[in-house]
Parts: C-alpha cells; sequence; structure tokens
C-alpha cells in the first residue's frame, strides 16, 4: 500500500487526539529514515537507536505543536538530531540524562489500552517459543518484554525502574513489540 501525505497527515489528527493506532504508524513508518540518519551521525547502533526513541518520544509529547503545512519527516529528524547536539554538549552525563519535560497528565495521552496486532501475536506464542525468540532482541528490549509481559508491570512501574522517562518507555515498548512481531512472523513463514 502506496502511504500518501493525505493519510500520514491524517494520522497526524489522530495521533493529536491521542489515537494509539495513529502514534504506532508514525512510529513504524518513520522509524527507519529517523534512525538511519542517528546512525550516520554517531556511528554507534546503541546510541542512535537511544537518540531515536528520544526524538519520537519528545514528537509524540508534542505533536499538538506540529503544523500540518510543514513535513512531517523534517520535523522528527529536526527533533533527532537536536537531542544528539545535546548529548554531543553532554559528553560526561548518563545517555539516560535527557528527560522530557512533561505533566503525567500529557504523557498518559499515549496511553495503550487496545492490545495492538502485535499483542495479540505475542500472546498466541508458545511459551518456550516466545522466549526464544525474545532472546533474539537486543537487551534494552528483552527488558521492557520482560518488565510489561512477565513481570507485569506496568508503564509507570517499568519507568521507575529503569529510572527513565515515561514516554521514552512507551516508545521503546512499541519498537520492542514491532520487532518481536517480525521475528514471530518470519520464524511463522519457514
Amino acid at each position: 500500500m502506496e502511504v500518501t501525505k493525505e493519510f500520514i497527515i491524517q494520522n497526524i489528527k489522530e495521533a493529536k487526539k491521542g489515537k494509539q493506532k495513529a502514534f504506532k504508524f508514525l512510529l513504524d513508518h518513520y522509524w527507519n529514515q529517523v534512525y538511519g540518519f542517528q546512525l550516520k551521525r554517531v556511528q554507534n547502533e546503541y546510541e542512535a537507536e537511544d537518540i531515536t526513541i528520544e526524538a519520537f518520544s519528545k514528537a509524540f509529547d508534542k505533536i499538538h505543536t506540529f503544523d500540518e503545512k510543514y513535513t512531517f519527516s523534517t520535523w522528527l529528524t529536526t527533533i533527532s538530531k537536536n537531542i544528539q547536539i545535546d548529548k554531543s554538549r553532554k559528553k560526561n552525563a548518563s545517555i539516560y540524562a535527557q528527560t522530557t519535560n512533561t505533566s503525567d497528565d500529557q504523557v498518559k495521552k499515549i496511553a495503550d489500552h487496545t492490545p495492538t496486532a502485535e499483542d495479540t501475536l505475542i500472546k498466541e506464542q508458545n511459551l518456550v517459543e516466545l522466549l526464544r525468540f525474545i532472546k533474539q532482541l537486543k537487551p534494552h528490549y528483552q527488558e521492557v518484554i520482560n518488565l510489561r509481559y512477565f513481570q507485569e508491570m506496568s508503564y509507570n512501574e517499568i519507568s521507575e525502574s529503569l529510572k527513565e522517562p515515561l514516554n521514552n518507555v512507551k516508545v521503546r515498548l512499541l519498537r520492542a513489540k514491532k520487532l518481536l512481531a517480525e521475528i514471530i512472523t518470519e520464524n511463522n513463514n519457514h
């Protein structure tokens, strides 16, 4: 399916209303572009992923400020570039020092209440097989999947446990679920 500019704008409008499906579409559609941009800049997969997660977190938090007459990808890339520049300036700071300046009420607008296709696929897997698939994820993705689905922690509890901003946890979990669903689907097709 070709993604039109109108379809993207419609998803941006839906995201402004707090629709989880729209956030997921935007994350899926723009992830590779922002991640690729950062990978070229920092030449480190983990750092590029971390910056990309923070960029989406910040963008989703501030999505109500986005003007549809501009290009969403440019806006996202600029956010990621600014985060990367800030991190470069604070080399001695921890990689997780960057936090969003949002209230809990704003963060809760991105809550994930309905099971996504990935959630359903993950739940349908045999536990032993599922654990094998989870082991194929990078450690920081394994960690959020474990905390959310096996220890049944809330987003807030995960945020406190990892000492990370709530939005970062939500974006990282979204990404982890997508990657896990891709691994499951790939293995089911073989």
